[in-house]
């Protein structure tokens, strides 16, 4: 496996606990949903992916999105 960004093959995982929610002042009071997933590091560059489990998929803000 092969960095997106860089193309390093210096990649490491790592267990990850990580708050995800919605950026934006209007958002900051809103509670984080928590993830626990393994999380894919590229050493040389910083670049870093991971999965959200189905398990909190479900859980995460949906966007409005009105059609145009």
């Amino acid at each position: 496996m092969l960095c997106k960004s860089c193309g390093s093959a210096n990649l490491d995982e790592f267990s990850a606990e990580t708050g995800i929610r919605r950026s934006g002042l209007e958002n900051i009071d809103k509670q984080a949903v928590l993830v626990y997933s393994e999380l894919i590091v590229c050493l040389d560059c910083g670049r870093a992916e991971f999965v959200v489990p189905n398990a909190e998929l479900h859980r995460l803000p949906k966007r409005n999105i009105s059609a145009a």
